[in-house]
């Protein structure tokens, strides 16, 4: 089995795979502290700035992240001097922006790119709010925000989407366009938020450069991500909860394993550690949030109101190396292991405790791999994928019993990372047909990744030939949308007919209702 323990000490440098291979280092020219000095307040930019737009995330009943990068040039390490830069944001009541609420100014650092995330606090709960930005002359577009309802507050409903995997290489965002057409309250994105991939030629569009490991090729690639003007426009218009997958950074890695079999971990942690700083230079994170080297805490718990504990999940940081390989193939000893993990124990701890402890109506665990065991294959073989929580039997039969005996109420998982929709009953032992179900699995397609996909229009009763407990199967292109209330859950599955080119129209291609008490989806 594979470390899952962080025990080698972190050491400041960062090494690029190919120069530790050489024998060399190459260190990356990046200050850890921020410039001594006033930040200059009247700054010259070379392009404008807030070229990656504007983003909102992690609200609460009182306030919510507000975020920007200043980045005139934004394919070349975002063209900022390296001093740092006073940005002044404001917050208002109306989308004209002359009902101000709050006001303030933050500073833009070299050591965090030139990235903002203002924590702003002291607004009412369960509203909109609209907010900008503002340094030297230059303005950002307008955003709108959403906070919370109070801590226990009745509510009737909440409109959400979840999404994930949007590969810029495969596919054009469409779907974000016509999301902004969704009464939405709120966007999960469940991880692959980029792809770390070398540039290809012959896709809709291509990556720039190699295959990123340095700080900088991180940065880049988020600038890439981020002018795409239908993500942008999605992020102006919702706030957005966030947590990653495997391709923010290598994938398929676990924990300090990478992809590369035999890939000395301690090199890999230094990957890891560029990488998760520019996850978080990108993403509305709160402080807490922030990295130190290769560590950081992205999972973390919502409450909205009496309706819905939402507890995010990484299933990336702390668990343990895939069993078998992290392929799909038959099952092995290593599947089994009373000390696999997925989520490490404190994590595990954190989420049982917490739905032990929740009141809310529904319980729901935005995560990033499929929790449902599935076999792949016909007939008496099986075939199980090592990446997903079919992998880890331990620790997902443990999460199972205790839904099963502590009975959480109403547990939903959300899911992304395989490219295609699924609804999936979850139970304890899916040998024993008799098994009570215990909670409902959402899994989205993706956003891009994969190119077009199809309509399999016989593929749920393929997939439920070897595997019953599989409601919906389909491989097209978009997201989920949801529509949650004091009784029901509602999945519209939202798909496109293609993405490679751009224009695609959209349609609901099945919804599913989860009645409250009854576990387990049903047609609608």
């Amino acid at each position: 089995m594979a470390r899952n323990t962080l025990s080698e000490e972190w050491l400041p440098q960062h090494v690029t795979r190919r120069a530790f291979m050489a024998g060399g280092l190459a260190l990356c020219a990046t200050s850890s502290v921020p410039l001594i000095g006033q930040p200059r307040q009247t700054p010259q930019f070379a392009g404008p700035p807030f070229s990656l737009g504007v983003a909102s995330g992690d609200p609460s009943p009182d306030g919510v992240v507000l975020w920007t990068r200043l980045a005139p040039v934004p394919l070349e390490g975002g063209g900022m001097p390296d001093e740092n830069v006073e940005v002044a944001w404001t917050v208002a009541r109306d989308e004209r922006m002359t009902q101000v609420v709050q006001r303030g100014t933050a500073v833009a650092t070299p050591a965090l790119g030139h990235a903002v995330h203002v924590e702003v606090g002291g607004l009412e709960p369960d509203r909109w709010y609209w907010y900008r930005f503002r340094s030297g002359g230059e303005v950002s577009r307008v955003g709108r925000t959403r906070t919370l309802p109070a801590p226990g507050a009745p509510v009737d409903q909440l409109r959400m989407a979840f999404v994930s995997c949007q590969h810029y290489e495969t596919g054009f965002f469409t779907a974000y366009r016509h999301m902004l057409e969704d009464d939405l309250d709120l966007v999960f994105h469940l991880g692959d938020y980029i792809y770390e991939y070398e540039g290809r030629d012959g896709r809709a569009r291509k990556h720039t450069g190699d295959e990123i490991e340095l700080l900088g090729d991180y940065r880049n690639r988020y600038a890439l991500y981020k002018m795409d003007p239908d993500l942008q426009a999605a992020h102006a218009r919702f706030p957005f909860i966030v947590t990653w997958d495997d391709h923010e950074v290598d994938n398929n890695y676990a924990a300090d394993v990478s992809e590369e079999e035999g890939f000395p971990a301690e090199l890999f942690l230094r990957r890891r550690a560029e990488a998760y700083q520019a996850y978080f230079e990108h993403m509305p994170l709160r402080r807490a949030a922030l990295p130190t080297g290769p560590r950081m805490q992205l999972y973390r718990q919502f409450a909205y109101g009496d309706l819905a504990s939402f507890f995010v999940l990484d299933t990336r940081q702390y668990r343990t190396d895939q069993p078998c390989g992290d392929r799909s193939g038959p099952s092995c000893d290593g599947v089994t292991a009373a000390d696999a993990t997925m989520l490490g124990e404190v994590q595990e701890r954190w989420l049982v405790d917490g739905l032990d402890r929740s009141s809310s109506r529904w319980n729901v665990l935005p995560q990033q791999v499929m929790m449902a065991r599935v076999d792949r294959t016909p007939g008496a073989d099986e075939r199980i994928s090592m990446d997903q929580w079919s992998g880890y039997e331990a620790p997902r039969r443990r999460l199972m019993e205790f839904l099963a005996t502590r009975r959480p109420a109403n547990p939903v998982v959300l899911t992304g990372d395989i490219h295609t929709n699924w609804v999936n009953d979850l139970k304890v032992d899916y040998a024993d047909e008799a098994a009570p179900v215990v909670g409902t699995e959402f899994v989205g397609t993706s956003i891009s990744s994969g190119g077009d996909g199809s309509d399999v229009r016989d593929g749920t009763a393929g997939m439920r030939s070897e595997n019953p407990w599989v409601r919906f199967f389909n491989s097209q292109r978009g997201y989920v949308r949801c529509a949650i209330t004091q009784q029901t859950w509602t999945a519209d599955y939202r798909v496109l007919e293609y993405v490679t080119h751009q224009g695609s129209p959209i349609s609901t291609r099945a919804s599913f209702v989860v009645e409250a008490g009854r576990p387990g989806a049903q047609r609608a």
